[in-house]
């Protein structure tokens, strides 16, 4: 049998265009560009629960040539944003230190899709003191036992209170069967003379009428009109106005006194402990925020203050947004020589 060899021949221009082709696709997702690094310091534990947010962290990130600090804030959140171009294999040194934890280095590589989209989870050992603290002990000084913690805080909302009622009488005075001819007012087909009575009543400064009526209570009640357009509730003035077109008759004009105030309603919630940390959030609208606990067995009230200082424990805060509302998450680490 007889092979033939068959070659292919492609002109060097062709090849040229399929060589920078290929590089092209190669490169396409990648464009120089800086690089940011975020990601969250933690507390390293077995437990998950316990590895809560450590704040306070100086972060160092450094290529060789560029190098940027920056700290992680009260959630554990850090960003660090890199000078200069984060080019595909770059590798970059992550440093962490807090006075509480051993140091933590890291080394991550700037990769063709990285573009600072990466989350970096930084969990830090506690150190010596830290440790201690963890346990509950502290040099020279004995546990304090922290328990039965409650929290109390105090939510005011507006509200509308009856205060009292307003009533007033008053007279349409007439003279029955007299024609109206073209003195108005008239009766309603026009036949008879009429008169109007009208009273107003006022609800004084901050105060509005609710559920305000009028009623003719003497006089010949069938031969009578009320007007009550201006018996609207929810105004500080109402007006009552009636027409009679027989003789004098009379009439009652009610209506209840209503004033917004601030209520105050005191409630009571109980806080999450996982470790050496106390968790609890609060609604946007709380005042008077105070904890109640036993030290070593004896009940005391803590108010924490705007400074949120607690003898037994460092606390802080953070917004978070829910809903259309911002609620307040607390968090309370034991100070050393405090236990649960």
């Amino acid at each position: 049998m007889n092979r033939k060899l068959v070659r292919i021949w492609i002109p060097a221009g062709a090849l040229a265009i399929l060589v920078a082709g290929a590089l092209v696709w190669r490169l396409a997702p990648w464009v120089p560009r800086s690089l940011t690094i975020q990601g969250a310091t933690i507390r390293r534990d077995t437990d998950p629960r316990k590895e809560l947010p450590i704040s306070g962290v100086e972060i160092v990130a450094s290529d060789g040539v560029n190098t940027t600090a920056g700290r992680s804030d009260d959630t554990g959140l850090f960003r660090i944003p890199l000078p200069g171009v984060a080019w595909p294999g770059r590798t970059i040194s992550l440093t962490f230190r807090h006075p509480d934890y051993k140091p933590l280095n890291l080394k991550i590589q700037a990769g063709l899709n990285l573009a600072g989209k990466r989350l970096y989870v930084a969990a830090m050992e506690p150190g010596i003191e830290a440790g201690l603290q963890e346990s509950g002990a502290a040099p020279n000084s004995p546990s304090s036992v922290v328990a039965n913690i409650r929290v109390r805080y105090t939510v005011n909302s507006r509200i509308e209170e009856n205060i009292g009622s307003a009533v007033k009488t008053f007279q349409a005075v007439n003279r029955g069967n007299v024609p109206c001819g073209s003195s108005p007012p008239c009766s309603p087909d026009g036949t008879w003379k009429a008169s109007a009575g009208t009273v107003t009543i006022d609800a004084g400064a901050g105060n509005e009428f609710r559920n305000a009526r009028a009623s003719c209570i003497a006089g010949p009640c069938p031969f009578t009109r009320i007007d009550a357009s201006g018996l609207t509730s929810g105004n500080r003035v109402v007006t009552a106005s009636a027409l009679d077109w027989s003789d004098t008759a009379t009439f009652l004009l009610e209506a209840e006194v209503f004033r917004d105030t601030m209520a105050s309603n005191v409630r009571e919630s109980y806080p999450v402990a996982f470790g050496r940390a106390l968790n609890f959030t609060l609604p946007p609208v709380e005042e008077g925020v105070s904890l109640e606990a036993d030290i070593d067995n004896t009940p005391m009230v803590f108010p924490l203050g705007p400074d949120l200082y607690l003898s037994w424990a460092t606390c802080t805060t953070r917004k978070n947004a829910q809903g259309g509302e911002t609620s307040t998450a607390y968090r309370c680490e034991l100070k050393p020589g405090f236990r649960f």
